[in-house]
């Protein structure tokens, strides 16, 4: 496979940014979250796998920074490229055009709902599925990142945030300082200054339609996730791994490590949401572990590493 950046031409004319790095018969390709994000924590990934002889596969989906931007203040364009259908199928067509096949599958945040999705759809293409800080519905999801913020900000300024919330009052200074708070606590911990912009690089007409206008206010079309009563259709060695004090409940991660069949839950200790970067030591340990033992048959279902630490 080409090494480096590429742009593919999408069947429906739209152009993505991909890259690819790394040499070896193992395939990984990278999912990132937002939705709206891009693929900036998958940087390393080729670096840090490459005594395991992967080679890894990025992309920014449609819409997202590098990537091609169809205009979505037109109706048409926003009714058919901001849809779950659209997202999911756009990633069997770039695994088709990378020419990946019994290949793995990580998806962070947002791209862990895509990979959960893939696998249940595509799993015949699979050989592995790695869900990062990703539940299978959104309303327990909500439930504690809220309690989240009512953990880390006194009571006046999580009535303040609401307020705002109320007033859709978004940009608000102050209502952006304790954003910043949360995220720091439960988000990016680490604060790297490698993935800092110095302008919002979020594809906001994405995140908007899925998420709404931010994170504890659940208003776009992601308010109706909820693939509980599917995830036990996933076959695959699936790992499933999120940080230890993140925005995502641990509560419902041990819950999905019993409903797939074939998975195995870690955490990683000083981790937020962004756990491959606030640890990555621990974090490239568990997943180096997992492809191990995928590849040599030893993978073992339903172990849980670190199960209870909060």
């Amino acid at each position: 496979m080409k090494q480096g950046t590429t742009i593919i031409t999408l069947d429906n004319g739209y152009h993505l940014w991909t890259n690819t790095q790394g040499k070896g018969d193992i395939q990984l390709l990278c999912l990132h979250g937002g939705p709206g994000g891009n693929h900036e924590y998958w940087e390393n990934f080729g670096e840090e796998l490459a005594d395991l002889g992967v080679q890894v596969s990025m992309y920014d989906q449609l819409g997202s920074w590098y990537s091609d931007h169809p205009d979505y203040s037109d109706p048409e364009i926003a009714k058919k490229y901001l849809t779950y259908d659209y997202f999911l199928d756009e990633v069997e067509e770039v695994r088709q055009k990378l020419g990946l096949d019994n290949f793995y599958l990580i998806g962070q945040s947002w791209g862990g709902a895509l990979t959960m999705m893939y696998a249940l759809k595509y799993g015949q293409h699979l050989k592995g599925a790695i869900i990062s800080s990703m539940v299978d519905n959104i309303e327990e999801y909500v439930v504690n990142v809220n309690k989240c913020r009512e953990e880390a900000l006194p009571a006046d300024a999580v009535a303040y945030m609401k307020q705002k919330e109320a007033e859709g009052n978004w940009n608000d200074p102050q209502y952006q300082k304790y954003v910043d708070v949360l995220n720091a606590g439960y988000v990016d911990r680490k604060q790297p200054t490698s993935i800092r912009h110095l302008i919002n690089t979020t594809a906001t007409p994405v995140y908007n339609a899925f998420q709404g206008d931010n994170e504890f206010v659940i208003t776009g079309k992601l308010k109706e996730w909820d693939i509980r009563d599917q995830i036990h259709n996933i076959k695959v060695p699936t790992l499933l791994t999120f940080g230890e004090h993140e925005t995502m409940p641990l509560a419902s991660a041990r819950r999905m490590a019993r409903d797939i069949p074939n998975s195995r839950l870690v955490t990683t200790p000083n981790g937020g949401h962004h756990h491959m970067i606030d640890n990555a030591p621990v974090y490239f340990d568990h997943l180096k572990q997992f492809i191990r033992d995928v590849e040599d048959g030893s993978f073992k279902a339903n172990s849980i590493i670190n199960p209870n630490r909060n």
